[in-house]
């Protein structure tokens, strides 16, 4: 954290000249509650929101301004002041970047800390000082309406993310991971009671939430569901011996907006700090119960120490020089949401068009002159959800717009495709076709349900498949002219089982923000080489998944989904988790280890070789599983164990060292806690998951 001294107008009476240490700040806390009469306590934890206008705003303006709780004029104790995301800053017209699931696809963690940096900078200049924008839920299901909120399906991938989201925007302001816990369904997500086994939800559900406390992520946002037949806002397992007892997390527990506290005493007593963005439950409800003695005043003293803790402590964060309106949307900023949906964006196939012929992608400047663009998305400003994720940028770019603006020299032609007639024709004289096609917020997202004249929106999706008519345009234009790029959009995985043999190229572009269309243009000309891989597994057919209801009052998330279901199964997915081309060839080899075994508490080291074996750049994204051969206990067959990022020039070789904790290839026993098996292991390193192209060895760890 930066020594800086704040200016006094952001965290009045808890700014200082010098940066305070842990005791120092806890002498401050202290000092402060002791001052506090219970009524003000009580307000700490409580949001200030006015019911009746507030909820008329959250409605129809949410966010425009920082969300409000806890502010003491008299003792000159700030309020938090929240902004939501996570792909920028809700408030006024900030940089919209890709979605969290496409920057999930660009497995870069030091992008994503910088989008951290770049969004706590435009969330102080407006006035926030809490960003409620690290959501973290695991992608169990790709038919999840939020599932572009996250980064994708695996527990370690999740994690890394979130914590490099965590790192940059704590430069500059509090962060809050959400939503916790086993939080992936939309429109059962009031009712649903999730039923999880002690087991599963340790290793697969929660890991990505303690890493973010593990970097010192000031907040955790509590999820509206049930786990095993508790509220989350009210979970005392989660909350207070899980999140605040095991894991020692010293920030503060907040609601989830509107239905996140369903009880006053349930949720005192089970560990929840803040009550938003209305005071239902708290504020004088809470009071009496503490009057009563049903409620121990000491319970309201723990929760007001963590947010006051945390206030002090950000009130020493931060870099003034930077927080200006003209930081919002900075040059800087649009640059960086351009990087990320480039890195975002991921090649799914690319073969020729004709027999003998090279791949159809890049485009060929000397052969192609005249390309058409189809699909009512190509010039559709087509950034994500409408609900509380919605960032309103200044300007978006479309794919259409960007080619007409960025290859002038190339002939531009557009249809729609609502008359297939017209589409075909148009697709037989140009000398390429670009589809594009895919979901908008109306088909997926946060769910709004009918409202007088206003139609449902967003939910969770009926089907992983393309509309009906967007698959009839694929196999149509295909016939029509075989040199067709498909480029889909959409907030996770989309089955292509019916069209897929038919498109020689296929690209996921995610919602991609403001700068996207710039970025497709840079991957389709190769300005630019593709590197994103796929953060979640694209099945054949849903028959490859878990069970989903969407309305759902109670569901059991088990042990396996995604790639780890897909390997215990024997599935072969369409397209594999991890997995992405690129316009050069990547060779691994020469797999090694340190050592061949190791102890319980141990650290071995992997190393892997990788060549470009290409005529161009690239950045590949090697990837290191861990298996568990002859496990005594029901472990995965392969799980990801780490991930790292390269760039390797044509014919260069560059060699990749992971570093693998024995703690780390723990499960957890009910009886015994966290526990390490002696035996053996596998390690693999690749391109992906997929079993065909990992590099294997073994190793031991001994009992002693």
């Amino acid at each position: 954290m930066a020594k800086v001294k704040m200016v006094a107008g952001e965290w009045g009476s808890l700014a200082t000249d010098t940066q305070l240490t842990k005791e120092q700040i806890e002498t401050k806390a202290r000092g402060l509650l002791g001052q506090m009469s219970l009524d003000e306590k009580i307000h700490q934890m409580s949001g200030d929101t006015p019911l009746l206008s507030g909820g008329y705003e959250m409605m129809y303006t949410y966010n425009a301004r920082p969300i409000p709780a806890g502010e003491n004029l008299r003792l000159g104790i700030p309020g938090i002041r929240f902004s939501d995301g996570p792909r920028g800053v809700v408030m006024g017209n900030s940089t919209c970047f890709p979605v969290s699931m496409a920057r999930g696809a660009s497995w870069d963690v030091d992008l994503e800390e910088r989008i951290g940096d770049a969004i706590g900078v435009e969330a102080r200049s407006q006035g926030a000082n809490f960003y409620g924008g690290v959501c973290i839920n695991l992608l169990r299901h790709p038919a999840w309406g939020r599932a572009q909120e996250t980064y994708g399906e695996d527990p370690h991938h999740l994690g890394e993310m979130g914590a490099a989201l965590v790192r940059g925007v704590q430069r500059h302001i509090m962060a809050c991971a959400k939503h916790y816990a086993l939080n992936s369904m939309e429109n059962a997500r009031f009712k649903v009671d999730v039923r999880v086994k002690e087991g599963a939800l340790r290793e697969i559900y929660l890991p990505h939430f303690k890493r973010c406390v593990d970097v010192g992520v000031a907040s955790i946002m509590s999820a509206y569901n049930k786990v095993n037949g508790q509220w989350c806002g009210h979970h005392t397992h989660l909350l207070r011996e899980v999140l605040k007892g095991e894991w020692g997390f010293e920030g503060f527990v907040v609601s989830d907006f509107m239905w996140g506290v369903r009880d006053t005493k349930s949720a005192a007593l089970g560990g929840l700090d803040i009550e938003m963005p209305f005071t239902r439950f708290y504020g004088k409800k809470l009071k009496r119960l503490v009057e009563r003695g049903e409620v121990p005043e000491a319970v309201i003293d723990e929760a007001v120490l963590r947010i006051l803790r945390q206030k002090i402590r950000f009130a020493q964060v931060g870099e003034p020089g930077r927080y200006d309106p003209s930081a919002v949307v900075s040059p800087a900023h649009q640059a960086l949401a351009r990087e990320a949906a480039q890195k975002s964006i991921v090649l799914l196939k690319n073969e020729a068009s004709e027999k003998g012929g090279k791949p159809l992608l890049p485009i060929d400047r000397s052969s192609v002159r005249r390309i058409a663009f189809i699909g009512k998305l190509a010039p559709t400003p087509n950034i994500g959800d409408h609900g509380s994720s919605q960032v309103r940028p200044p300007y978006v770019i479309t794919p259409l717009e960007a080619f007409r603006s960025y290859a002038s020299d190339l002939s531009i032609d557009y249809d729609n495709g609502g008359k297939m007639d017209s589409a075909v024709e148009i697709a037989r004289q140009a000398d390429l076709v670009v589809a594009v096609v895919g979901y908008t917020h109306v088909e997926e997202g946060e769910y709004i349900p009918r409202v007088l004249f206003w139609p449902a929106k967003g939910g969770d999706r009926a089907s992983l498949r393309l509309a009906e008519e967007d698959e009839k345009l694929i196999i149509n234009l295909a016939g029509a002219n075989p040199n067709l790029v498909v480029v889909m959009m959409g907030g996770s995985a989309i089955v292509t089982e019916a069209w897929r043999e038919q498109a020689p190229a296929i690209l996921m572009a995610w919602y991609p923000g403001m700068e996207g269309g710039k970025a497709l243009v840079d991957v389709l000309l190769g300005e630019v080489n593709p590197s994103g891989k796929l953060p979640c597994a694209f099945p054949k057919s849903e028959d490859q998944l878990p069970f989903f209801d969407r309305d759902a009052v109670s569901i059991e998330y088990g042990y396996y989904h995604g790639y780890r279901l897909m390997d215990k199964k024997g599935y072969a997915p369409a397209f594999p988790f991890g997995f992405g081309l690129s316009y050069t060839t990547y060779e691994y080899s020469n797999l090694s280890l340190e050592r061949e075994e190791i102890g319980l508490d141990g650290k071995l080291q992997v190393g892997v070789d990788i060549t470009n074996r290409g005529q161009v750049a690239g950045e590949e994204i090697a990837q290191l599983y861990v298996g568990y051969p002859h496990a005594e206990v029901e472990r995965p067959v392969k799980e990801l164990k780490g991930f790292a990022r390269v760039s390797i020039q044509p014919g260069e070789t560059r060699r990749v060292e992971f570093n693998l904790l024995a703690q780390r290839l723990a499960y957890y026993d009910e009886s015994e806690g966290w526990t390490v098996e002696p035996g053996d292991y596998k390690v693999y390193a690749g391109p992906s998951s997929d079993p065909q192209v990992l590099l294997g060895t073994g190793f031991r760890i001994r009992a002693s």
